[in-house]
């Protein structure tokens, strides 16, 4: 009993709590929770990239949205032995030729970027593959940031054939139309496999900006930019810039 008397007089004497604590303790609680939020995130990001290196994308949150706009989109997945070599080659030397030399950010790219202002683009085929397959379009900083973290992060999961094939088979070519595969059939009615060099180069000369633009029906300034990416792409293949992709 005595005992007993004790504990419950050094349970009052204990001094109660002031509201600052008990809201520190929550703000500290609140922390703890966003950081295990957090740390899941990551975890399921990571799983996601890791898993598109051997399981091929169903879609991207682009290619649904678009599909739910349009009532439907046109794409069919090609693995890149599928593709007609010169397209892989041409969709690099129109949008990143030296794919093969970095590890996600085209560095000199970026520094002529700065230099010629915002009409140019930096973005490297690898960037264009993470906006593509796990992020959304436009160019707000959130999306900017998530695409620079994730970028290294896929270029160490995936080899550079992975990264060209699933920028292939996302890529938009027009109107409700993804893909090399459909765009090959959309535009000139063969497979992806059967495109010539002026067909590739072609096909990757409308790109960033698709939808503004007809391979079949190229406007001056697109049938001289389809030529040097002609000529670039046999420069890339001669130079070994295409090994990475090719080997």
């Amino acid at each position: 009993m005595a005992k007993t008397k004790k504990k419950a007089k050094a349970k009052a004497k204990e001094p109660r709590r002031s509201l600052f604590d008990r809201l520190a303790d929550g703000i500290r609680a609140l922390r703890r929770l966003a950081v295990r939020v957090l740390l899941a995130a990551v975890a399921l990001i990571l799983l996601w990239v890791a898993a598109y290196r051997v399981i091929d994308p169903p879609g991207t949150p682009y290619i649904w949205s678009e599909a739910d706009r349009l009532g439907g989109v046109a794409r069919e997945w090609r693995d890149l032995d599928q593709i007609a070599p010169v397209m892989a080659r041409a969709a690099v030397a129109a949008e990143d030729a030296n794919f093969c030399l970095h590890w996600g950010f085209d560095v000199d790219a970026i520094k002529d970027a700065i230099e010629e202002g915002a009409g140019r683009g930096a973005s490297t085929i690898s960037q264009q593959v993470v906006k593509n397959a796990f992020l959304w379009q436009g160019r707000s900083w959130p999306r900017k940031a998530l695409e620079a973290m994730l970028t290294p992060v896929m270029e160490a999961f995936w080899p550079k054939r992975r990264i060209i094939e699933v920028y292939l088979n996302v890529a938009e070519f027009g109107e409700g139309v993804f893909g090399v595969e459909a765009a090959a059939r959309h535009y000139f009615g063969v497979s992806a496999d059967a495109l010539t060099p002026a067909q590739a180069a072609a096909l990757a000369s409308v790109l960033p900006n698709p939808k503004r633009r007809d391979p079949t029906a190229l406007t001056p300034a697109l049938q001289r930019k389809a030529a040097l990416v002609r000529d670039g792409a046999a420069t890339i293949a001669a130079d070994g810039r295409a090994a990475c992709f090719e080997s």
